[in-house]
């Protein structure tokens, strides 16, 4: 169940210098609620990310990011897995106590209590027994659940993840999936998720932006994302369909796929 506004965009103009990435963004994310970011590569995702984690300054229009307490967003930021240094000899444990970083401050040491809710974070995920290990040779869905781990050792107000699942094989992507599904539906947490992976998106977001320079469009998962809307953002026929209780999406004419 979702509740008030805590993220609105109006008339946002983003970009870089003179170059305009998305010219005119205008929508609103609440709390409780799962909202997934769809689009070609080099579309603009990244840039609407930033954007909404607070990195990337609108050119123009308003932008807003306040909890529930009217106070500024605690974001738990999950990047992909290789934005983390993988020639350093981090453990599972110091990545996720990364996470602790800003409740300690600039000029205080971690202490036991951080210590303890890092702990929490990496049980509460399936990851408990892998703290000693060194990051860098941890499978991929490891890796993945250790970010998770750190962003929930925030204890954000929104969970963002940036390509949750992009390269595992299909029994990991699988339970990642379930994983993050869990902690929208058990947590209550706010989920936004950034994904080249339609189905992913299909089967787990309420709201939905496709985004695109000169096709921008957010609402509904069932309003927003039809054929007629993928065809024209992919710029190839795309349809979607309901099997088994799950949404598929596929790509080329219906004579193409027999």
């Amino acid at each position: 169940m979702t509740g008030q506004e805590i993220i609105r965009f109006e008339h946002v103009r983003l970009g870089y210098g003179r170059k305009v990435v998305l010219p005119d963004v205008t929508f609103a994310i609440r709390a409780g609620e799962f909202f997934g970011v769809v689009g070609p590569n080099g579309a603009g995702k990244t840039t609407l990310l930033r954007a909404i984690l607070g990195t990337l300054k609108p050119q123009a229009g308003t932008l807003s990011a306040r909890n529930a307490a009217g106070s500024p967003i605690r974001w738990g930021y999950v990047p992909q897995r290789d934005a983390i240094d993988s020639v350093l000899p981090f453990t599972a444990l110091d990545v996720v106590m990364m996470g602790r970083y800003h409740r300690v401050g600039p000029v205080r040491l971690p202490g036991k209590n951080d210590r303890a809710a890092a702990l929490r974070s990496m049980e509460h995920v399936g990851v408990e027994g892998l703290g000693g290990r060194v990051f860098r040779d941890l499978s991929g869905g490891q890796k993945q659940r250790v970010l998770i781990a750190r962003a929930l050792a925030s204890e954000p107000d929104v969970l963002v993840l940036d390509e949750p699942a992009n390269g595992m094989d299909l029994a990991s992507r699988v339970a990642m999936l379930d994983l993050i599904d869990a902690l929208h539906e058990r947590d209550r947490l706010t989920v936004i998720m950034v994904s080249h992976q339609l189905d992913d998106v299909a089967n787990l977001a309420q709201q939905i932006a496709l985004v695109e320079r000169d096709f921008f469009q957010v609402g509904p998962l069932a309003d927003v994302l039809t054929p007629a809307n993928l065809s024209a953002l992919y710029r190839v026929p795309m349809h979607v369909e309901h099997v088994t209780g799950r949404t598929v999406v596929t790509v080329g004419g219906r004579d193409e796929r027999r």
